[in-house]
């Protein structure tokens, strides 16, 4: 039997100070939760100001009276060599956005000007019911019930038994409010499933006696699959007939409330903004929804007050530390993003130039090693970043990907090789569409050298059905 007991054993553990986690923390940070960190830092530290930095930490900081120890004197100077270099770097920052052409000024303005908050579905329907001619305010509250009972669909998220039992409003009430609701914009809201979403679409177009409305009604699973020859002889009518009216109900919008869908209608405020300079391509760093920050000039006065105790000199001097980690964080912060994308821009000059169809396979090893940083690093930083290119604002994480050798031993990013499949899918017979394995081959004839497998899985993430679902029978 082995001795039990107490044992001590020594190993090595790699343990992260609060500091370096909150460096970690502003590198991966996207802008806005940025500007919620510092915002919670100011809260906190009194010694930090939203402002522009306009006199050095050297004028600022006379030395204590009290404690004048060479140590505390490097301290300071550090602290004012930090504030020159964040002065500098805010007054580059400046000149870059001030040095922008009229044209790239206006542009900038137009955007910022024709940004709009999204009106949600539950608002849109709630101003029609504000101004329908309904005086029954039982009806209204059921209504109301319903609005907020609505899925991102559009489709209510119970059956109206279900609701009548749990709530305890008649059900006659409910069907009632439903009623109400269905007639109301966007055509379809407050159905319960996608075949009574499509029925009231038809009905409403005066399709209610059509064939499309047959096939909706008793034969949803079958036309979601185009079994159109099937479909033709349970209805003994020509296939072209079935054909004809599962494209008419493929118009129908099957989400009625995706236009109001908040991920449909988002704003990126892109972190760089790439820009040519002297025939050359540069990153250009947006700072204008990143405050800036200095610290505070008031804290001198306690500093220099001989009354003031050791305590209070001591929790100053922390702040001061504490704020200053934050600032050269930020700074850091930026000038690590800045790097970064000079160096995706010197591996994508021809997408730059030409489109996505050129963008390049790029992985971050080769990023890191050229910045000087580790693996990990740009993965933090990259997180969450946004780039606005001539063609779209992208993630900097669209500019990182595997890829395949084409016969002429060039390389092509994954993305290229989408974009290739895309092509081929746009210019295929419709009544003969491209399977898999003949995407494939077509790729190969290309010099592009991808298995049938690969093929379908790229397919897919580009959200095209495979090929006995592209099929048209017209």
């Amino acid at each position: 039997m082995a001795d039990q007991g107490l044992y001590q054993t020594q190993t090595q553990k790699l343990a992260i100070g609060p500091q370096m986690q909150q460096s970690l923390q502003i590198l991966q940070a996207p802008t806005l939760e940025l500007r919620q960190i510092i915002q919670q830092e100011i809260e906190i530290n009194p010694v930090l100001e939203l402002e522009a930095p306009e006199v050095s930490l050297e004028d600022a900081v006379p030395d204590d009276p009290d404690d004048r120890d060479g140590g505390e004197r490097d301290e300071l100077d550090v602290m004012s060599q930090m504030d020159e270099e964040w002065r500098e770097y805010w007054a580059q920052s400046r000149m870059q956005t001030t040095n922008r052409s009229a044209e790239d000024q206006e542009r900038w303005q137009f955007l910022m000007d024709s940004i709009v908050a999204p009106t949600t579905l539950q608002e849109h329907l709630v101003t029609q019911l504000r101004t329908a001619e309904i005086t029954d305010p039982l009806l209204v509250k059921n209504v109301e019930f319903l609005i907020g009972s609505l899925d991102d669909r559009g489709f209510l998220n119970s059956s109206v038994e279900d609701m009548s039992l749990l709530q305890g409003i008649p059900i006659d009430d409910l069907h009632a409010a439903k009623a109400v609701l269905m007639s109301f914009d966007p055509v379809g809201v407050g159905s319960d499933d996608l075949r009574e979403c499509l029925i009231v679409q038809l009905e409403r177009l005066g399709k209610k006696h059509s064939l499309a409305h047959r096939l909706v009604e008793q034969y949803l699973e079958d036309l979601a699959n185009k079994r159109y020859p099937i479909l033709a002889r349970k209805l003994g009518v020509p296939l072209e007939q079935v054909s004809r009216a599962a494209d008419f109900i493929s118009t129908l919008d099957p989400r009625p409330a995706s236009r109001f869908n908040p991920s449909s209608n988002n704003y990126v405020s892109p972190d760089i903004i790439v820009e040519r300079q002297g025939g050359e391509w540069v990153p250009v760093m947006n700072n204008d929804d990143l405050p800036s920050l200095r610290l505070s000039n008031a804290y001198k006065d306690l500093l220099g007050q001989a009354s003031s105790s050791g305590e209070v000199r001591n929790y100053i001097r922390d702040k001061i530390r504490s704020g200053k980690f934050l600032i050269r964080s930020i700074h850091q912060r930026q000038q690590t993003i800045h790097k970064i994308a000079t160096q995706i821009l010197a591996h994508q000059r021809e997408f730059l130039d030409k489109g996505t169809s050129f963008l390049r396979p790029l992985n971050m090893a080769q990023v890191a090693d050229e910045v000087g940083v580790h693996e990990t690093t740009v993965s933090r930083a990259i997180s969450g970043k946004y780039m606005a290119t001539p063609y779209g604002v992208f993630e900097l994480k669209f500019f990182f990907s595997h890829g395949v050798k084409t016969d002429s031993g060039e390389d092509l990013s994954n993305t290229s090789v989408k974009n290739a499949i895309a092509d081929l899918i746009k210019t295929e017979t419709k009544a003969k569409p491209l399977s898999d394995d003949k995407l494939a081959k077509l790729l190969d004839k290309q010099g592009i050298k991808v298995a049938r497998r690969t093929v379908a899985k790229y397919r897919e993430a580009l959200g095209i059905l495979p090929s006995h679902l592209r099929k048209s029978f017209s």
